[in-house]
């Protein structure tokens, strides 16, 4: 009988995946082996599927014929791969954290032989691996797929980059994102833990030294990440030649950081920093889930995904997510289905250090600061001016602190004399793009809340007397 891909839990039902690869190495078995039958005849497109699905299982599951399976696979393609990569796909994309750890490695050699041979969707495979790394989480399991993409992203180099160089533009996204929880984390080091560290500081300084066209396909929040890591000295140079000498990254389509600024992030790469699972739940939780009805579901998401203390920073993916990946129809949103404003406002609640709270409302209001009408959507900026609005009559602390915490972006985030003038008018924008667009009637639901202090009106009044103008 052949072996599993997977830890099932008791009374679990057989995933419909792992058992379709493992019916067809079972029945084509006897043929996977030296003098392959297959080869001296083109199989129909049944048998080539059902050959894919064995082949695979093969590689899987026996690390000792791995190599001649792999022969077989180059002898029967007859379409660059592209069926044996999107099998790939589905099991990191369904599988991937239930598989058996020597499935694991298995999984990570035979994605390098797909690079090897430029395989039709190999890009795709290394972008659904890194949507496994999980943000806040120090388990044995993540760090060691950490180690293996850092170490893949480097051995393939020059591969990818004549290649594919928007998936090392992808690896910059998440490394950055994972640097700023592995840089600190409370965690006791040792020594494998300071060697991840030092060779993902090394992706990523040298992706951003070396081909800095790259961190301009990311946008505006490859400068929110970078922002995290101003404390590690080699991300602190790159901070000062960014805001004083930009002509050092050799890079002639770059002029300032304003450019960054008014580029916006493609939602390809938030989804980066949510796990499959994840994103199923949430989209779910605001797709079906009745206002009203979300509180087990928000229990069950938080034991699953946020119940460590480390896990928390990924609060600020999931809102990061929210605000630019996730935009519901007109239908869903005029309905009685758990608004985006709401969640965001539990996941707020949940932050239980000051650190992630601060991270969570600059996530949510980071948008609002380059805001233009001709390149961003008023969907991105919509959950932090509903969740203002709708948390008065019973959370005005929430509100509040919004409130206070928009107007101290608009005065200190950047204070360039030109940055600044942006990021006012970005603010301005918003706020009259939210109006026009009837998703808020009135401001004076806010200009003239009893429970808001004189200070805070004053300051939104000066933003919306800005855009009247």
């Amino acid at each position: 009988m052949a072996s599993k891909l997977i830890v099932e839990a008791p009374f679990e039902a057989e995933n419909q995946l792992e058992l379709s690869l493992r019916q067809a190495f079972e029945s084509l078995q006897p043929n996977l082996r030296p003098p392959f039958s297959f080869s001296i005849s083109i199989p129909n497109p049944d048998q080539y599927s059902q050959l894919n699905r064995a082949i695979l299982h093969g590689i899987l599951t026996e690390p000792h014929f791995a190599k001649t399976h792999i022969k077989h696979l180059h002898g029967i393609i007859t379409d660059g791969y592209a069926m044996f990569i999107n099998l790939l796909i589905k099991v990191v994309h369904q599988l991937y954290p239930k598989l058996l750890g020597s499935v694991k490695s298995q999984l990570l050699w035979v994605a390098e032989e797909m690079i090897y041979v430029l395989g039709i969707g190999f890009d795709a495979l290394l972008v659904s691996l890194l949507r496994q790394i999980n943000g806040g989480d120090f388990s044995d399991g993540n760090l060691w797929l950490c180690l293996k993409m850092a170490t893949l992203f480097l051995n393939k180099w020059q591969c990818l980059l004549e290649e594919e160089p928007n998936v090392l533009s992808c690896a910059l996204y998440v490394f950055l994102r994972v640097l700023a929880d592995h840089c600190r984390t409370n965690r006791p080091s040792d020594q494998n833990f300071e060697t991840l560290r030092r060779l993902e500081v090394y992706l990523c300084v040298k992706i951003v030294r070396e081909e800095f066209h790259l961190c301009l396909r990311i946008g505006r929040d490859f400068i929110r990440l970078l922002q995290d890591l101003i404390h590690v000295l080699e991300f602190r140079d790159i901070w000062k030649d960014l805001m004083l000498c930009p002509s050092k990254f050799n890079t002639s389509r770059f002029v300032n950081v304003l450019q960054l600024y008014r580029t916006r992030t493609c939602s390809k790469y938030v989804l980066l920093r949510i796990n499959p699972e994840m994103e199923t739940r949430l989209r779910f939780l605001m797709t079906y889930v009745k206002l009203g009805h979300q509180k087990r579901h928000q229990i069950w998401f938080f034991q699953k995904f946020l119940h460590e203390p480390d896990r928390e920073t990924i609060i600020v993916d999931i809102v990061r997510f929210i605000c630019c990946a996730h935009h519901p129809p007109n239908e869903i949103i005029q309905s009685d289905i758990v608004p985006r404003w709401a969640v965001i406002g539990w996941l707020l609640k949940s932050c239980r250090s000051s650190y992630v709270e601060r991270s969570v409302k600059f996530a949510l209001f980071y948008d609002w600061l380059f805001f233009d009408e001709s390149v961003d959507s008023v969907m991105n900026i919509e959950p932090a001016i509903l969740l203002m609005v709708h948390s008065i009559q019973k959370y005005i602390d929430i509100t509040h602190n919004l409130l206070e915490f928009l107007l101290y972006l608009v005065d200190n985030y950047d204070v360039q004399v030109e940055n600044k003038i942006l990021i006012a008018k970005g603010v301005s924008s918003a706020l009259q793009l939210l109006a026009k667009k009837g998703v808020i009637q009135s401001y004076d639901v806010l200009t003239y809340c009893p429970a808001l202090s004189p200070t805070l009106k004053e300051g939104l009044g000066r933003l919306i007397s800005g855009v009247k103008s």
